[in-house]
């Protein structure tokens, strides 16, 4: 604002007694001081406002001025509640060094004209800033983005003074000022807690910007959609896990409308970045498609190894050797069945499937997922370990940095099962690394099988790893119930039936006595027992059940009806 606008509002009550022609200088601030040096705590065009506690004698005016002066200050407005008049010899020392100078009368507070400034510079610096969003959006729809969104964050932030991060489902931070080292980062458990609110949020079908406290702070969150996609979902489910967010560290239950129309400028500004960078991934889905459907349709190993040499510089651009591949399945599904889940499930991979500690769009620029049906499949590409062996090993053991099932779920559970609510559910399998052609098509079907044992399990967010195909609680959860219930009753009812009148505790003496594979001595230390005690307790299990825990095949029966129990 100008210092001209001072006078021109009556109830400021300012009276002008000198530098009339200095009125165009714009105020950025205001500060109240009695200190007889404030040089440190000016930084230039403040509206300086004083009860004159500094000035002792005349002599002090002209210091205090030069100071002011100094210090690029836009004027001087000084109160009259001390004095019955401003002093003379402050008036022609602000007069020599053309310093605009206010006399405040004693009926009007500092506190009043403070407010009045900095709601005026605010709504002006938010104006200046809606009409470089507006330049922004023109630009990055008309051609390519300037700088992208990061450019209109940093804004929010020098103008504004407003901490923001743009925020995907599950949490990952893909754009902020913070991230170009203008303040500390986002912490991801805020993160992710920020993304899960939000989530749930849009799955009641509230309009944004909603209000959450976390860790103490309070941060207003405004959805950022696919401007395409959301104009043509029917359902809040068909978009709300791919949609990211912006996060803004401030209560915007008391902004104006005007400042609400610029934060709904800024997010319609980073959807279109978003649009831009999702039609680029065109051609990676393309890719993993046409190398799904060969796998599928049985197709030569050599055939599948020229498409994946083609697919390769394009994940892994300057990639000298053939990489390794991961294999990754997902599924999503909601209790209704009318919402499509394989388009859910392709832009939940794409986002997924990032390392959860990388920043910006580019990371997810190196994963192909195409959708079959209800089913995504993504085609990873790890750098190529040549002493790592077939079959992936390296993948877990760190010869190849492969992705790992229980690292992914503990990135996005809490965010997405917010979002998934009660009607959704997201269930994961992941292969082990392979380098051949001929390793694709296992590695295919090893991720769908890891898939199917994730959805076994209890829960709106599973997954399930290769490692886990390798042991017999694999075939735990394909077991159907009534098989298992009879299974159990007839090997364990006895014992519990017996430890319920008699106190015997046969039950944990059986999980310890398979515990230990049988050894007397190992067991009986464990339990605190004689030899002769756990004897007999064990032959007291023996003649209960008809069992004998000399035989491999009666142990093997307890062990896996303890599991099932």
């Amino acid at each position: 604002m100008r210092l001209r606008a001072l006078l021109e509002t009556e109830a400021l009550g300012l009276r002008l007694l000198g530098g009339e022609d200095e009125l165009d200088r714009t105020v950025r601030g205001v500060m109240t001081t009695d200190l007889r040096d404030p040089s440190r705590y000016l930084s230039g065009g403040e509206l300086v406002l004083t009860g004159l506690a500094w000035r002792r004698e005349p002599e002090d005016s002209e210091r205090f001025v030069r100071i002011l002066t100094g210090a690029g200050v836009a004027g001087l407005a000084a109160g009259e509640a001390e004095m019955a008049s401003i002093p003379d010899d402050l008036v022609r020392a602000c007069d020599r060094h053309r310093l605009p100078l206010f006399a405040v009368h004693e009926s009007v507070s500092f506190a009043s004209i403070t407010e009045h400034v900095v709601r005026q510079v605010s709504s002006e610096r938010a104006g200046d800033l809606a009409a470089v969003v507006d330049r922004h959006r023109r630009l990055m729809t008309s051609g390519p983005a300037g700088g992208g969104p990061e450019v209109v964050l940093d804004l929010l932030g020098s103008d504004l003074d407003l901490r923001a991060w743009v925020l995907s489902p599950t949490g990952r931070p893909i754009a902020g000022s913070s991230l170009a080292g203008a303040g500390p980062e986002l912490p991801a458990a805020v993160s992710a807690a920020l993304a899960g609110e939000h989530l749930a949020a849009a799955r009641t079908g509230r309009r944004g910007p909603h209000r959450v406290t976390v860790a103490g702070d309070t941060y207003s969150l405004f959805p950022i959609s696919h401007s395409g996609r959301a104009l043509a979902a029917r359902d809040v489910r068909e978009t709300v896990l791919s949609d990211w967010l912006l996060a803004v560290e401030a209560d915007a239950g008391d902004w104006s409308p005007e400042r609400l129309d610029l934060l709904d400028g800024v997010t319609q500004l980073i959807a279109v970045e978003r649009d831009r960078r999702d039609a680029a991934r065109t051609v990676r889905r393309r890719l993993a498609q046409e190398v799904l459907e060969l796998v599928q349709a049985g197709a030569v190993p050599a055939e599948i190894a020229a498409r994946l040499r083609v697919a390769a510089p394009v994940l892994l651009p300057g990639l000298g050797t053939a990489p390794h591949w991961q294999v990754v399945v997902a599924r999503v599904e909601w209790e209704e069945g009318d919402v499509p889940g394989g388009p859910v499930a392709q832009a939940l991979l794409e986002e997924m499937l990032v390392d959860p500690r990388a920043t910006g769009p580019e990371p997810s620029d190196r994963i192909a997922v195409a959708h079959m049906g209800d089913e995504a499949v993504a085609l990873v590409p790890l750098p190529a370990v040549p002493s790592a062996p077939e079959g992936g090993e390296g993948a877990e053991g760190g010869g190849i940095p492969g992705l790992h099932a229980d690292r992914i779920l503990a990135a996005v559970r809490e965010p997405l099962s917010r979002g998934l609510d009660d009607d959704g559910r997201l269930t994961l399998g992941v292969s082990a690394a392979v380098h051949s052609a001929e390793g694709l098509r296992g590695a295919l079907e090893e991720a769908r099988h890891a898939r199917r044992v994730a959805a076994a399990r209890p829960g709106r967010v599973c997954a399930a790893g290769h490692q886990e195909l390798a042991s017999h609680v694999l075939l735990l959860p394909f077991v159907p119930d009534d098989v298992r219930r009879a299974f159990t009753a007839r090997l364990l009812d006895p014992l519990r039936d017996y430890d319920r009148r008699h106190r015997a505790e046969l039950i944990p003496t059986l999980e310890a006595f398979l515990d230990c594979d049988g050894s007397w001595t190992r067991c009986a230390t464990r339990l605190h027992l004689h030899v002769n005690t756990l004897r007999y307790r064990v032959g007291r299990i023996e003649q209960l059940t008809g069992r004998d825990l000399s035989r491999l095949e009666d142990k093997l029966d307890f062990f896996l009806a303890l599991r099932m129990s």
